[in-house]
């Protein structure tokens, strides 16, 4: 019985399935690897710039990491933007309720 509700889910939402299991292997977005490659050299250059009691570089560090945070920031919720609009009309949650209100026809 658990093997046919085991393939039951893989049929109806394979993603959950994957998540459930284990299989999912975590995926790395080249914008996230740039923003925090940006915040890193932006902290580097600002602490320079401090240390060498140069303004304009300490500034010039700041907007380079602010830039690495806009970066992941803005990665991240395209991220959302994008899965959201996949799950809109055939998420488990509406699939689930859409069954529970044939049931109670």
């Amino acid at each position: 019985m658990l093997q046919e509700m085991e393939a039951a889910l893989l049929t109806e939402d394979p993603r959950l399935f994957s998540a459930l299991s284990g299989d999912i292997k975590p995926v790395r977005n080249s914008r996230t690897i740039v923003g925090l490659a940006l915040i890193l050299l932006g902290i580097a250059t600002l602490f320079g710039g401090l240390i060498a009691k140069v303004t304009p570089l300490g500034l010039l560090g700041f907007v380079i990491a602010l830039a690495g945070v806009i970066t992941i920031v803005s990665s991240l919720s395209s991220k959302g933007a994008r899965s959201k609009g996949a799950r809109k009309g055939r998420g488990l949650g509406n699939r689930l309720e859409q069954r529970w209100d044939e049931r109670n026809k």
